[in-house]
């Protein structure tokens, strides 16, 4: 059985910095392009980015390139969300996604499977 859990989020103050991190187990996490997406209050969920299972290439949101930044570990069957300088805009419940043998898609459909969020809010 799947399970994918994310940990890591909090209340913060903008400007602030949080690590945010999906650990896999069930699977065979080298085989899976992993992805970060986000859901604020009353939106529907948004890609955030995406790290492939072949070799260190990433995927991001232009919005969010230069202030977040995805990294893995297959040792440790762990993804990690590093976000620095966090705005209000960025308050929302963060999704880690599994797609196996993924090109690193932005669409929520791609992913097999899916942990159960993190609430991320950041104070003006």
């Amino acid at each position: 059985q799947v399970h994918l859990v994310e940990s890591g989020g909090g209340l913060v103050q903008a400007g602030d910095s949080l690590r945010l991190s999906c650990t896999a187990s069930g699977l065979t996490f080298s085989s899976y392009t992993m992805g970060w997406f986000r859901q604020a209050p009353g939106k529907e969920r948004e890609f955030v980015a995406a790290i492939r299972w072949n070799g260190p290439n990433t995927v991001y949101t232009e919005s969010l390139k230069g202030r977040f930044t995805i990294s893995r570990d297959n040792a440790k069957n762990t993804m990690y969300l590093q976000m620095n300088s966090l705005v209000p805009e960025d308050t929302g419940v963060y999704y880690c996604g599994a797609d196996e043998f993924g090109g690193g898609s932005t669409v929520y459909g791609s992913y097999d499977y899916w942990g159960q969020g993190t609430q991320v809010t950041v104070s003006s």
